[in-house]
């Protein structure tokens, strides 16, 4: 593979760096999440997965597990674009200590980031994220046996616009040449299409809708989706449930609100040996029984905790809004952002258990 191998040797730099590490605390943090996990797995995935750099013709690439890690900081320092996270990388002495850089090799030009995320596919994110939670079980954290399933609305990456005008620009984007900018090449940018109208508490909403299946235990994300912000809450369970399986342990329990209650998720989970977990709510015939009333509250003491997890995407990560116009993009950064925060969280739950 024609990889860059970045060479690591001992300067003057490396010397007055070490001399004052205890003080800095992102060097010790991300010194603590880069021996939390084996990176070989990770590595071995990302070489399956990314064909770029395999051909002997021309410039070596960066190794994608260099790439990878670069935008895992972008998701645990909050950066908000490529240009800036390429900026810090420059300027920040535990960054390069993270990535395995030598302080006088320049970071990845932020184009290459842009273009190692567009080449990541759906499915090979979702073996890296399983592939992490599986390191995290078998150091003795708990993955699965119950799972909390919700989803959240996200604004769109463009400006609203009204159903009549969204039919009038896909009709034209299905064209032969939709794609293609006045002087005939592919257009750089796009509106976003894919995402379409919804309501909710008499609210009209433009934009996407994010699908989260979190591990009640921990609080670890297990599985994460996004589609256009009509689609049904509940139609997504049985997705959710399946992809929140990494390891032979076997799920318990599904949580999930009043939003999923009906007969085709209740038979899921049956026919999958599943305790239910969903809400039950009132309908024509009957009200909720007491009974009822008093399993809800207890079931919402433990499903509270995906609404936790999207609060925090919300206030650390700023994805009350999509960064790009495309679902299967945004579907990667939710990945990434997915990636990130088991990693840290399986940091933190570490340090706590007994030697």
């Amino acid at each position: 593979m024609a990889y860059r191998k970045p060479q690591r040797y001992f300067s003057f730099a490396d010397l007055a760096v070490e001399k004052h590490a205890d003080k800095n605390r992102a060097l010790a943090v991300l010194k603590q999440l880069n021996l939390t996990i084996d990176w070989n797995p990770i590595k071995q995935l990302l070489d399956q997965c990314y064909h770029t750099g395999k051909q002997i013709e021309g410039g070596k690439a960066y190794p994608p597990l260099l790439l990878f890690k670069c935008l895992l900081l972008q998701k645990w320092f909050q950066i908000p674009s490529d240009p800036e996270l390429e900026s810090q990388i420059n300027d920040r002495i535990s960054f390069n200590s993270f990535l395995g850089l030598p302080l006088d090799q320049p970071a990845p030009d932020h184009s290459t980031f842009s273009r190692f995320r567009s080449r990541l596919s759906k499915q090979a994110m979702v073996k890296l994220n399983s592939a992490l939670l599986a390191q995290l079980h078998q150091h003795g954290i708990t993955v699965n046996e119950g799972v909390a399933i919700d989803a959240r609305l996200v604004k769109s990456a463009s400006k609203p616009v009204s159903n009549d005008k969204l039919t009038e620009l896909r009709d034209k984007q299905a064209e032969a040449d939709g794609n293609l900018d006045k002087n005939g090449n592919p257009k750089k940018f796009s509106r976003d299409l894919e995402s379409n109208w919804t309501i909710k508490n008499d609210v009209p909403h433009f934009g996407l809708k994010e699908h989260a299946a979190v591990d009640v235990e921990n609080g670890l994300i297990l599985s994460t989706t996004l589609t256009p912000a009509s689609h049904s809450d509940s139609t997504y369970l049985p997705y959710a449930t399946i992809y929140s399986m990494h390891t032979d342990q076997k799920i318990d329990v599904v949580y999930a609100d009043k939003g999923y209650a009906g007969a085709p998720n209740r038979n899921f989970l049956a026919m999958n040996q599943i305790a239910d977990g969903i809400m039950r709510k009132n309908n024509i015939n009957a009200f909720l029984t007491e009974t009822e009333i008093a399993r809800n509250k207890s079931i919402s003491k433990k499903r509270y905790i995906v609404e936790q997890y999207f609060g925090l995407a919300t206030l650390f990560d700023d994805r009350s809004r999509a960064r790009f116009t495309k679902i299967v993009k945004n579907s990667i950064d939710a990945m990434f952002r997915q990636f990130a925060f088991n990693l840290r969280k399986g940091a933190g739950i570490l340090r706590r258990l007994p030697a």
